[in-house]
Formats: C-alpha cells, sequence, structure tokens
C-alpha cells in the first residue's frame, strides 16, 4: 500500500489537511477505472481512505477501503467488480472521531426513488442540529459522517421528484460542500451557495466529468471545460447537461487556503494558475519582508513555489537546503523519545555544504503548531547556518475551520497564543514574519482585501466565518464536525 504522498510535507499533524476530493464521470465505459485514476490524481487531499460506486443501469455496486487508491483499486478484479458506464468517487482524510469504513465514502442508500450515492468534500456546520431533529423523527443513521444527514433529508423530503427533494434537502444545510451524486436519472455536481470548496467540469470523449481539482482532468485526459460555479447544481445523464439555479444570488467566498496549500500546484484555481499564485505570494512576502541573507531555502515541498518567488524579487539564490525523502510514510514507528526527535530527519535533511556558515531564509506555507518549524530552523543550525530567518507565505493562522479542513482546536494554534515575537522565541528563529492579509489578496491580482465584502473565505486567518456555525455556536472548545462519534456517544 502506498504510505508517502509527494504533495504532504507534513510532521506530526503540524499541516492543514484537505478533508477530501471528489470525482464523478457519466458515460464512459469502464467508469470506475477512469475515476480510480481521478482519484489518485486527487490523493493529496485525501489520504486515509477511499471508495467508488458505480452504476450499470440497473445496479449500484460500491467498494470502500481504508488506506491510498494504490493497493485497493489498483487490481482488474476490483475494477471489475464496479461495472457500468457512470461512478462516483471519494478519497478521505477524517479529523475527530473514528475513522472507519462506515465513513468511508461514497455514502449510499436506497431511497424511493432509487439508489443514491454521494461523495461530498466539505462540512455541514449544522450536521449536528440536523442529525438530532432527524433521529428524533425515526431516521436512523448508519455512519458518523455529517454527509449521512445529506442522504436523510432527501429521504425525508415532502417533494415528489428526486430533485426537488435534493434541492430541498440542500437548502437545509449550513456551511460548505461540493458533492458528486450519482442517481438512476442522472449524476449531480453541486456547490454551495458561497462556493467554499472547489468543483470543476469537464469531459472525456462524450463523457462528463466533475472533480475537486482540473489536475484530475489532466491525469485522465479529459479536457477542463469550467468551474462549477457557487451555488450551481449541474444534472448530467443520457439527454444532456441541465443547469440549475436553486440558490439566490450572493458574492462567492471560496476558499483562500486551496491558492496557499491545498490544491496541487498544477491545478488551476478560480481561473488562475496555483503555481503562479504561490510565487507571486513569494515575492509579495519578499516586498513585505525582506532580509539580508545568502539562500532562499523551501521547506519542502509546499514552501517551493512561494521560494521561487521570493528569490526572484529578492534577487537572493534559491537553492535546496533541505533534501526531503519521499518513502516515509507520516505512520512510521518511533519507538522511545529519543528516536521520536530524529524523526524529523527521516522526512527532511539540511544540505550541510550547502548552508555552513550562510545567512538563509526559510520559506514554508504556514504556522500551525509550530513543531515542524522548530525542528526545522534547529536543523539549519546544527548543519552550521550562520542565521536562520522564517518567511510565511500566508497571514497566521490563528482560527479553526469549520468547511472541511482538518484544523486543531484553537488553543493549539501557534499564533492564537501568540504575537509573531512570541511565536519567532517559540521556533528559534533569528526572524520570524508574514505575508499581510492584502499582500496575500494582492498576490491573487487584487487590490487588497475588501473588509466589507471579502473576497474568499479566510476565517483561519481572520476569524470572520462567512456562514452560520450553528452546531458551535455558544460552545468554548469548538471542534470541526466531519464526524461526530465523539458527541454521539
Amino acid at each position: 500500500m502506498l504510505t508517502t504522498d509527494p504533495f504532504d510535507c507534513s510532521d506530526d499533524g503540524d499541516k492543514l489537511r484537505e478533508e477530501c476530493g471528489v470525482f464523478g464521470i457519466w458515460g464512459a465505459d469502464t467508469a470506475s477505472a477512469v475515476v480510480a485514476l481521478g482519484l489518485h490524481a486527487l490523493q493529496h487531499r485525501g489520504q486515509e481512505a477511499a471508495g467508488i460506486t458505480s452504476f450499470d443501469g440497473k445496479w449500484f455496486h460500491s467498494h470502500r477501503a481504508i488506506g491510498h487508491v494504490a493497493g485497493n483499486f489498483d487490481e482488474d478484479h476490483i475494477i471489475r467488480q464496479l461495472p457500468g458506464d457512470a461512478a462516483c468517487g471519494h478519497v478521505r482524510y477524517s479529523t475527530t472521531g473514528e475513522s472507519g469504513l462506515r465513513n468511508v465514502q461514497p455514502l449510499y442508500a436506497e431511497l424511493s426513488s432509487g439508489g443514491f450515492a454521494v461523495a461530498h468534500n466539505g462540512n455541514i456546520s449544522n450536521a449536528w442540529t440536523l442529525r438530532k431533529d432527524l433521529v428524533k423523527h425515526g431516521s436512523i443513521f448508519q455512519s458518523t459522517s455529517d454527509t449521512e444527514a445529506i442522504i436523510h433529508l432527501v429521504a425525508t423530503s415532502g417533494f415528489k421528484r428526486l430533485l426537488d427533494c435534493f434541492i430541498d434537502a440542500l437548502k437545509q444545510l449550513e456551511g460548505a460542500y461540493s458533492l458528486v451524486c450519482l442517481t438512476p436519472e442522472g449524476m449531480i455536481g453541486c456547490r454551495d451557495p458561497l462556493g467554499i470548496r472547489p468543483l470543476v467540469m469537464g469531459k472525456l470523449g462524450d463523457a462528463v466529468i466533475f472533480a475537486s481539482e482540473s489536475v484530475a482532468f489532466d491525469v485522465v485526459g479529459a479536457e477542463f471545460i469550467r468551474e462549477v460555479e457557487p451555488g450551481e447544481l449541474i444534472v448530467v445523464n443520457d439527454d444532456g447537461i441541465k443547469t440549475h439555479r436553486p440558490f439566490a444570488p450572493t458574492a462567492p467566498r471560496p476558499c483562500i487556503f486551496e491558492h496557499v496549500y491545498f490544491s496541487r500546484p498544477d491545478s488551476i484555481v478560480d481561473g488562475q494558475s496555483v503555481y503562479s499564485v504561490r510565487k507571486q505570494i513569494g515575492a509579495e512576502l519578499a516586498r513585505e519582508n525582506g532580509v539580508d541573507a545568502d539562500l532562499v531555502i523551501p521547506v519542502p515541498d509546499s514552501g517551493t513555489p512561494a521560494a521561487i518567488g521570493y528569490a526572484q524579487e529578492s534577487g537572493i539564490p534559491f537553492e535546496l537546503g533541505i533534501i526531503r525523502s519521499h518513502y516515509v510514510g507520516r505512520t512510521f514507528i518511533q519507538p522511545g523519545d529519543k528516536v521520536r526527535h530524529l524523526g524529523v530527519k527521516l522526512k527532511h535533511n539540511a544540505n550541510r555544504p550547502l548552508i555552513e556558515g550562510k545567512r538563509v531564509v526559510l520559506i514554508d506555507d504556514s504556522i500551525v503548531r509550530g513543531t515542524t518549524s522548530t525542528k526545522i530552523v534547529d536543523m539549519m543550525r546544527e548543519a552550521g547556518a550562520a542565521e536562520v530567518h522564517m518567511r510565511i507565505a500566508s497571514p497566521p493562522t490563528r482560527n479553526s475551520c469549520f468547511y472541511g479542513v482538518d484544523t486543531p482546536e484553537r488553543e493549539k494554534l501557534l499564533a492564537a497564543q501568540h504575537d509573531v515575537e512570541g511565536m519567532r522565541q517559540y521556533i528559534r528563529a533569528d526572524s520570524l514574519a508574514f505575508i499581510s492579509i492584502d499582500g496575500l489578496y494582492r498576490a491573487l491580482g487584487e487590490t487588497g482585501r475588501d473588509n466589507e465584502h471579502p473576497q474568499s473565505c479566510d476565517a483561519c486567518f481572520t476569524g470572520e466565518y462567512p456562514t452560520p456555525l450553528t452546531d458551535h455556536d455558544g460552545l468554548d472548545n469548538v471542534t470541526q464536525l466531519p464526524l461526530l462519534a465523539e458527541r454521539v456517544t
């Protein structure tokens, strides 16, 4: 089983993690094989479990497994068990609660209208409230996932048509969702009215595809058509493509962290190259927070594009001062304190001949708990660096996300407990600076943040959440609700 993600440089849970990625296709031979390839391209969005549900025109077929796509969906006999020319799939990374097979998506149920499978990227911020009401009225839940509330809302809706039932369900949801649903009547792709989580549409011959990121189209040889717009619902079946807009128009608030870290650098998000935006973030960071130094060094791999932009803008040479091994998974056993302390060197090792005696600028995408930054700074000093300056390609992460991102509780976020000087002392760097919130928006092509009407969801930086947080209001220690096992028990 594959245990390493080349786009994940996390250590001890010290990176924000997207919870999941979705992929669906309607109208292709061996649809499940295409979905497996697409999910492989989205593996960085969820590494704990994967699942595929197919439809052969009469029956639905599902296979769900703990682990990566490779090792679970790379054998012919598995794909043969998923026949049909329509299929949807999901890769998942859990946050709180259990991570058992019953929570692996796509979730599937038999409704009065027939089979219904749903793959969900995001987080429903009123899921617990909805769940309590549904259970009170007789619904029986089989998982601890917030996604299952969607199925029950569809099942209990008083409308006759499935599409009307589905829209009725969506109008009761708060929070973030990009959904790919498979039904006998067709495939549905939709985004929440604010478009917090991404979803794009493409074509492979005559087949229509939905995916969390455009890079999945590159991998399967499909053509990128466009983004699914915020609040848009698209139904694809043998009769063609129909678009519905069941929500009142509102200003979109897509997640700004997709540009900073979540999306693969070879994806297109909000009409912009992720790689190019990250380079611009690095350039803005250099303009705002320059420092005299000899080398610009990325913390691999997520800091690399920003480090290139920083080096180009500052004129300081870019070098690979940290070499990363791609053959160590995050579950590597580390018995004993001494070995655990050395564990970071299994993933990252300083390029000593390059660093010794040099003033270095380390570029990383974010600081979450601060544990990785501390180890990296120490590593530079042990390699003989004369000075170690840390520059971060996002503003301080001071708030938890409730829209589908695995963030620690607020009290565990370093920036929520310290100012920048306190953070600098904690990680033991000679200097520490973050890009400003306006600088981040400038890198996206804006003149700055519109404080009256923010262009993106940036709540992790600003604390300004764009939707109600019904399940979390009034709680001192709020947590995400992708899994609700702790509260159910």
